[in-house]
């Protein structure tokens, strides 16, 4: 392995810990947010022509649904077995799809979201454990 690509696994694995953290806090947030959205409409506007409009209380659902399943995935990482890791990359990108279609509703928080779901994927992408979460071996 190349001193470059060394840094790189060992920048990776030290991010996806990071990664499992930010997939609880995601989760969390989605949670927060799908509250927010059942609990009370007239938090939320948006225009009147917007293409993929739902009652906000099915995206309140939506979003605590997902929340869930983020934390739970989050927490799975921890293990860093394969299927986590895979199961991470998956929910991340489906929780980018979300709150992009979410983003006339709360365009801040659905965009710190996506930047959050962004950055997992990348770290949990590039992350090649030798076994759990210790370094790579040189």
């Amino acid at each position: 392995m190349s001193e470059k690509s060394s840094v790189k696994q060992e920048v990776a694995a030290g991010t996806s810990i990071g990664a499992a953290v930010l997939l609880v806090a995601v989760g969390v947030l989605q949670v927060l947010q799908g509250i927010a959205a059942v609990g009370t409409d007239e938090v939320f506007t948006v225009g009147v022509d917007y293409t993929y409009e739902l009652d906000l209380t099915a995206w309140g659902w939506i979003h605590i649904a997902l929340g869930v399943v983020i934390a739970l995935v989050g927490v799975a990482l921890f293990r860093a077995g394969i299927w986590a890791r895979t199961l991470a990359i998956v929910i991340a990108a489906l929780s980018i799809v979300v709150n992009f279609l979410w983003l006339p509703y709360a365009p801040g928080w659905a965009g710190v979201i996506i930047v959050l779901d962004v950055f997992v994927i990348w770290a949990v992408w590039n992350w090649i454990p030798s076994s759990g979460w210790e370094k790579p071996s040189r």
